[in-house]
């Protein structure tokens, strides 16, 4: 109990320096031009003047390599394939586009007009222009049903800054760009154009799965230009290429303009089957409600951490959560209650007991949350992608999770809470928080399968190598749990999201601590718009049963590698890393090299969603 509470104190101690305030504060830049929007950055003087000198001196090599490859043929092309100018990757900037579109507050929105653009540019190679060609642009319409403004409506920068976050979520759009003018006819009324460029939306997949499977798949994320997501995958065997059936899926957001997403996804892979129904609408403005339900109906394979094997489950489970907030304008935050019922029915399962495999147990569950939450979002790049505009929230989340579990073999309360901010500062962007839940018996009041979670997330700001730009990511993960029971889901390991990248080395306990550290660096040259980024990582962590995280076996690894991406496709990043592993004797089982399509550090939100149970999924 001690090393939990020096571990929290640590954390709370780290979070500190962040002011919930941070994205509220005034830019110390006094009055903004309202005739041009400008990029702000957040750092001192000095920086900018570095910024714009380093700016100006990768502008003069640009013009300098055009000037001596535009008389001839052959080298114009290199210069096409390998250098592709963009807005975006030559500022590395950071500024607050909600504080920019300020003087325009409470004006009528007199017209909105909406300039789409290609994947690629016009003038590009003739692969570019034949993709254009090909790809069906996005129906204006589609475009202009995610906006959260419309004409005759008050103008409110916070509503046009999260629209444009909204269409950059879809993965068939790849860039925005807003441009606000006075009518010069009436003052009191703003004319906003939006312009935006499509991604390429076709993409092919493929996966070498365990026991010789393999699928390969097909996506079309933009049918005919309506948002509309379709994907089929087929799956057969590499050892004598039986066919293993198909998995089709369909995506439709935004329907009818109602902000509801509805999702479904069928088929069979072998002896796994799927059935999967989704409808859902998510909190987009500080007041504002979510919705959602979802039906599943699945036969797989889970793993089971405690004795290193799969085994099948079949199951099927009816999902239904709600929520309503509203703004309270005196504390610049957003009150938020929420509801969710779970039922979940096991029709094929391993042996279960009250005390084992509590996870596959047939449940009812009925929980609610209450918190305040407030989320601002700032524009950057070079953090989550690598060059287009991007947006980082700052602000903070604190919630109470209460809630009635009725289950197969025993009923209980459960109680949890979570507290998560983030922000802004001169050395970075600096995140973090926690969440601590346990189910408590209402017979005997014993608290049992408890569980901390306490992760700390910093990037620093982009630094400057010649024509490269660099940035530092460091995280810190600690998970807990105690008073855990046997089975499925009562013990942890090393994952993708919390664990060491090249590690492969089998180890579990219920207690993990994690750091991770990773410097990457965003090259200039961009060959047919594809972008290059190397990056090395350094990871510790420690994992095992004592309550002392420092006495548990300890495994660190490095490494380096490359990864990948055309923001103008839907694909992935592809990434291609070396590394090795050690622990406390030495050399252990490595990933010694890995090639796979990734995304890489998920977007952070403030916003709430539907109550959880913290527990070792």
């Amino acid at each position: 109990m001690f090393s939990r509470f020096c571990i929290l104190r640590m954390a709370f101690l780290l979070l500190l320096p962040i002011s919930a305030r941070t994205a509220e504060r005034p830019f110390p830049y006094g009055r903004i031009d309202s005739a041009k929007i400008n990029a702000i950055t957040l750092h001192d003087k000095s920086a900018d003047t570095l910024e714009t000198r380093v700016t100006e001196q990768n502008q003069r090599l640009y013009d300098s390599i055009a000037s001596k490859t535009r008389r001839r043929a052959v080298p114009r092309m290199l210069y096409r394939l390998l250098f592709v100018r963009n807005r975006a990757d030559t500022t590395g900037t950071l500024y607050d586009e909600t504080h920019l579109l300020a003087p325009y507050v409470g004006k009528v929105i007199n017209d909105i007009r909406i300039e789409r653009e290609q994947p690629f540019a016009s003038d590009g190679s003739w692969i570019e222009r034949a993709g254009n060609k090909l790809h069906v642009l996005t129906r204006e319409n589609i475009i202009r049903r995610d906006l959260l403004f419309k004409v005759g409506e008050r103008f409110d920068p916070e509503l046009v800054v999260r629209s444009q976050q909204l269409l950059l979520s879809r993965s068939y759009i790849s860039d925005t760009d807003i441009s606000v003018t006075i009518d010069p006819l009436d003052t009191m009324r703003v004319d906003i154009v939006l312009h935006t460029r499509d991604s390429w939306t076709i993409s092919i997949d493929a996966a070498l799965r365990s026991e010789k499977r393999t699928m390969v798949g097909l996506t079309d994320g933009n049918i005919l230009g309506t948002g509309t997501r379709f994907t089929v995958e087929t799956n057969f065997s590499r050892k004598d290429f039986t066919y293993g059936g198909n998995v089709l899926g369909y995506e439709m957001p935004n329907v009818l303009g109602s902000f509801f997403t509805f999702e479904v996804e069928a088929g069979r892979n072998f002896f796994e089957d799927i059935l999967l129904l989704r409808l859902r609408k998510e909190f987009l403005k500080p007041t504002d409600y979510e919705v959602g339900v979802t039906y599943t109906d699945m036969r797989s394979k889970y793993y089971f951490i405690e004795r290193d094997t799969s085994e099948l489950v079949k199951a099927r489970n009816f999902d239904l959560w709600a929520g309503w907030s509203k703004q309270i304008r005196p504390l610049r935050s957003s009150a938020f209650l929420t509801g969710r019922y779970n039922h979940g029915r096991f029709i094929e399962r391993p042996d279960v007991a009250a005390n084992h495999n509590p996870a596959l147990h047939d449940h009812n569950d009925l929980l609610t949350g209450i918190g305040l939450y407030r989320e601002r979002l700032f524009t950057t790049n070079m953090v989550y992608g690598f060059g287009t505009k991007e947006y980082v929230a700052t602000g903070y989340k604190a919630e109470l999770v209460s809630g009635y579990s009725w289950g197969e073999f025993d009923d209980a309360v459960y109680l949890g809470i979570g507290f998560r901010m983030g922000g802004f500062k001169r050395f970075g962007y600096l995140m973090g928080g926690f969440t601590l839940g346990s189910h408590i018996d209402h017979s005997t009041g014993a608290w049992n399968r408890s569980a901390v979670d306490v992760d700390v997330l910093w990037f620093s700001n982009l630094l400057t190598f010649r024509r490269n730009r660099i940035r530092q990511f460091l995280a810190l993960n600690y998970t807990q749990g105690w008073n855990r029971k046997s089975g499925y889901e009562e013990s942890i390991g090393f994952t993708d999201e919390n664990g060491l990248q090249a590690l492969d080395q089998y180890a579990i306990g219920t207690n993990r601590m994690v750091l991770n550290t990773e410097t990457v660096m965003f090259t200039p040259i961009q060959p047919w718009g594809f972008r290059f980024a190397f990056f090395g990582f350094l990871d510790a962590g420690t994992l095992g049963y004592s309550a002392n995280p420092f006495r548990n076996d300890g495994f660190a690894s490095f490494g380096l590698g490359l990864r990948i991406k055309n923001e103008r496709l839907i694909f992935g990043t592809l990434q291609i890393r070396l590394g090795v592993a050690f622990g406390k004797n030495g050399w252990v089982d490595s990933d010694y090299f890995s090639l796979s399509n990734t995304k890489h550090f998920d977007e952070y939100r403030f916003r709430p969603t539907r109550p959880e149970i913290v527990g070792f999924r």
